[in-house]
């Protein structure tokens, strides 16, 4: 199919085989791997350079002189951005950051179909392109679309995490990766998930003083778990230089506890950290203050999954908790027309998202993969699997959760007021207690204290289904045709 290849700074209609939402690991992978096989591919990054969450670039006015030395796997990076380039001037990427998706719907054709066995043939991607006030619409045309929007932390709120200086464990990796600052001289890394480690190695490099890091699992859960460890040989020497590195800054690892309030006035002075049960409830008489200026805290990662969910993508429950798509072996939705790799489908790390975006090229383009990189996948997806379920929150959280203890920053609704909600209203459900509290009905749309709310009402938590995954100006909705032309 023919590709319309449009300017940087004002693209038309475009048609494409093959568009890609999300230009991290998975997105990059594919694109260029699409390329190779022949298919014409639009790249769509609401970023502003490729690489996403993960591989973060210093900004350019910094004169940062060796930013690999912030990653990990930067050559795999460097390599796939390289090949991107490459196509991009060969024509057979076209390659639009600061462009967020903010709905992909089936096309005209796929709509004279409705009703019909055919499988949908075309898509349209809409995007609100660029920064405000500037910004505008830009649509996509496609034959096939893969969704590789990646994930965003899961915080679990506790009194005190509103104070200035708390921040996510990975918005203080993006500081130091983006920004090169640090945030704060004395930071405590805290919550659960293998983040933690790499987070703290980072900061004690660039040289914070890390007192602990506080983890509110334990590794001995791995344990169930050895033929997934054995088979990523490659994982297990990751994991023990992120130990040795921790030794060498002399950081405490404190297994199977918490940080359970944060205390401060104009910003954090020192936190709360105790031993938990198996279940993640605090003990009694273990509570003990550590001095810091800065908490690093976050609790694994949650799937970005509204484009999907809002297509109509069947999803599962993954070890971690958190709501997955449903793929099959070559990166299929339950949609036909519609693929997805990398977070999407489950949390596991940048060199799993690349594979899986690999693996889902060659199914958009009917080409066959190496058996090799089939492998690779499905040792690399149980490795992540074993560290899913190893840190998965207990359901005893809540238990450090003063009715005080604000829950939705946003709309500034405590735990008591959604206990209220779930307790003597009759609330089962986060979008019962939405109604009744708003919590959930702020800015950030509940992606932070979504999993909260859904603890404290009894829930174990539903997919997003939101039918914009992004603000959109009214002008750029009623510029939209009407339904059927």
């Amino acid at each position: 199919m023919p590709a319309v290849a449009p300017s940087a700074s004002a693209p038309g209609p475009v048609r494409v085989d093959l568009a890609i939402v999300g230009a991290g690991p998975a997105g990059l992978a594919a694109a260029v791997t699409a390329a190779g096989l022949g298919l014409r591919v639009t790249l769509l990054d609401a970023g502003d350079r490729p690489g996403g969450q993960f591989y973060r670039h210093p900004a350019p006015g910094l004169g940062a002189a060796r930013p690999e030395a912030l990653h990990h796997g930067w050559a795999e990076f460097a390599t796939r951005e390289a090949a991107l380039r490459a196509h991009e001037s060969a024509g057979r990427i076209t390659y639009l950051p600061l462009h967020h998706v903010w709905t992909v719907v089936p096309g005209e054709a796929a709509e004279a179909r409705r009703g019909h066995a055919a499988p949908t043939t075309e898509w349209i991607l809409h995007a609100v392109a660029g920064h405000a006030p500037e910004e505008r619409a830009a649509t996509v045309t496609a034959r096939a679309v893969l969704i590789a929007t990646g994930a965003y932390e899961r915080q679990l709120p506790f009194p005190g995490w509103t104070l200035p200086g708390v921040i996510g464990a990975g918005g203080a990796q993006a500081m130091l990766k983006s920004g090169l600052v640090l945030p704060g001289k004395r930071v405590v890394v805290a919550g659960s998930g293998p983040l933690l480690l790499a987070v703290a190695g980072s900061m004690a490099a660039a040289g914070a003083t890390v007192p602990a890091v506080v983890e509110a699992a334990s590794y001995t859960a791995y344990a169930g778990r050895v033929p997934a460890l054995l088979r990523n040989p490659g994982k297990l020497v990751e994991g023990a230089g992120y130990g040795g590195a921790l030794a060498r800054h002399h950081v405490r690892l404190l297994t199977r506890h918490a940080v359970t309030e944060a205390h401060g006035t104009a910003r954090v002075e020192a936190v709360t950290v105790a031993r938990l049960d198996r279940n993640w409830r605090p003990l009694p008489g273990t509570p003990r203050r550590i001095p810091c200026d800065a908490l690093a805290v976050g609790h694994g990662l949650v799937p970005q999954l509204e484009l999907a969910t809002g297509l109509g993508c069947v999803t599962r429950r993954s070890p971690d908790g958190t709501v997955a798509l449903e793929l099959d072996a070559e990166q299929r939705t339950s949609v036909p027309g519609i693929w997805s790799a990398g977070e999407t489908g489950g949390i596991g790390g940048a060199q799993l998202a690349m594979i899986e975006g690999e693996l889902a090229a060659h199914s958009v383009a009917g080409a066959l993969p190496g058996a090799r990189l089939t492998r690779r996948r499905a040792r690399l997806r149980a490795f992540a699997d074993a560290m899913a379920a190893a840190h998965r929150p207990g359901d005893g959280w809540t238990g450090w959760l003063r009715d005080d203890a604000v829950v939705c920053r946003c709309e500034e609704v405590p735990a008591g007021r959604i206990r209220e909600a779930a307790g003597d209203l009759g609330a089962r459900d986060a979008r019962t207690v939405k109604l009744l509290t708003r919590a959930g009905m702020g800015w950030c749309q509940g992606r932070m204290c979504g999993p909260a709310v859904a603890a404290l009402a009894g829930e174990e938590g539903a997919p997003d289904r939101r039918p914009l995954s992004c603000p959109v100006p009214l002008r750029h909705l009623a510029e939209l045709p009407p339904a059927g032309h």
